[in-house]
């Protein structure tokens, strides 16, 4: 596993890279865990300063979770504990002391498309492609901290449209709708930018770096605890997520039925 989630660091900078190229950097549960790992050594290392998160090769920053982990799935509690823990890895990235930047390249879908949105801020090569094509794929759904902070970034209604549609927005519209701040002409410029923007951040005062991070996840999680459970459980327990994801590794289009 050490091989498929890289870290280095190097003038105060921590570099995190999801490195299954050939999968399209798509995350197993061992590559979710060692990113909280990576986020606790940021937060007791004062010599990184930021956290730079990218992708291997040109076609995607990370593809979601591995549909394989989800084979196992059959009762109510591997429904609720899989979002759990990735609200758990997630939240850990948020809450991470340290700036984050996540350095997009290619297709930044599902999970990748989460990881990303828990960053602190986004900049994308110009082959970014960002969205969450649940809809179309497994027909499962989102926890409610990852509507919130989707929501929080494009709005509602950017949201519900990107996930009913379940298009991928493309790097030019992610800018101009506030996805990324900016967009770079190739991988080699995106990683040099993500380098140069790390080192700013990391010359800035930390702790109001740290407050700032703190007091907006706090004002967007006040209502969120608890609200999710029948949600998760109606998509995850249905009879279209077992198509979705026969379809999906079959490569075929699966046949919705609503139940």
């Amino acid at each position: 596993m050490s091989e498929e989630l890289l870290f280095e660091r190097k003038d105060g900078v921590g570099y995190v890279t999801f490195n299954r190229p050939e999968a399209r950097n798509a995350l197993t549960f061992a590559m979710y865990e060692r990113l909280v790992e990576i986020v606790a050594e940021a937060e007791t290392t004062p010599e990184i300063r930021a956290l730079v998160l990218t992708g291997a090769g040109e076609k995607a920053f990370a593809a979601g979770t591995d549909i394989s982990q989800f084979r196992s799935f059959h009762t109510a509690e591997d429904a609720l504990s899989y979002e759990a823990r990735i609200d758990g890895v997630l939240g850990a990235l948020e809450r991470c002391p340290v700036p984050t930047i996540a350095a997009i390249g290619g297709a930044c879908t599902g999970g990748g498309a989460g990881i990303a949105a828990a960053c602190d801020i986004r900049i994308g090569a110009a082959n970014a492609r960002f969205g969450f094509p649940i809809a179309r794929t497994l027909g499962n759904c989102l926890s409610m901290a990852n509507y919130a902070r989707l929501s929080g970034l494009i709005g509602a209604a950017r949201t519900k449209e990107i996930i009913f549609t379940s298009r991928l927005v493309e790097a030019e519209e992610a800018r101009s709708i506030g996805l990324m701040s900016e967009i770079l002409p190739d991988r080699d410029a995106l990683l040099a930018r993500a380098t140069e923007l790390a080192q700013l951040v990391a010359s800035q005062a930390p702790l109001t770096l740290r407050a700032t991070k703190e007091a907006l996840r706090r004002l967007r999680d006040q209502q969120l605890q608890g609200m999710d459970k029948d949600l998760i459980l109606m998509c995850y327990l249905s009879e279209d997520f077992r198509e979705g994801m026969d379809a999906f590794l079959s490569k075929r289009k699966p046949v919705w039925k609503g139940k």
